[in-house]
């Protein structure tokens, strides 16, 4: 198999939670992360924002509606060196407005992952993964994107076991 990457963006905080906002002391997508860590192996790497978003659950989704509509670079607090090293890529991110969070095409952006996989997830209340597929295959030209992951976000802590079937299949594709 290679090695294997979990890269993942996860709010925490303010979520939307089946209808209404509950505060987690642990994001969604972190959540359904460390569930592929525990199936496949691999290392983890949380992408982290150098701006804050507002505590705000509707507030941080109007200035993610911003950062989209504006196609913004939003600046990552650390880039991981050796991203090209990893075979199989597991990229893991919130829905925000039919996405990814602007912040991971940044952090894919800098990268050639050409004749890697990549294999993504997320975490949502109802809107599936979105263009995020599509978003990815266009980002990481080259690589081979296999078909992704959809979970719902107020179920993330129940998810392990849907996950991690999901995991090792598609790391053995």
């Amino acid at each position: 198999m290679g090695k294997t990457l979990i890269v993942y963006y996860s709010r925490k905080g303010e979520n939307y939670w089946n209808g209404s906002i509950r505060k987690l002391a642990k994001g969604n997508t972190e959540v359904v992360a460390e569930f592929i860590q525990k199936a496949v192996g691999g290392e983890l790497f949380e992408v982290k924002t150098v701006k804050t978003y507002s505590e705000d659950y509707y507030a941080c989704i109007d200035e993610a509606k911003a950062e989209l509509k504006a196609k913004e670079q939003v600046s990552v607090k650390e880039f991981k060196d050796d991203l090209e090293s990893f075979d199989t890529i597991f990229v893991g991110y919130p829905n925000w407005w039919g996405t990814m969070p602007m912040v991971m095409f940044t952090f894919l952006g800098r990268y050639d992952l050409a004749g890697r996989r990549v294999i993504p997830f997320c975490t949502n209340e109802g809107s599936g993964l979105g263009s995020s597929e599509r978003d990815l295959k266009k980002l990481c030209a080259g690589a081979e994107v296999l078909p992704g992951l959809s979970i719902h976000g107020a179920e993330a802590a129940q998810s392990e076991e849907k996950v991690a079937t999901w995991a090792k299949k598609s790391a053995q594709l």
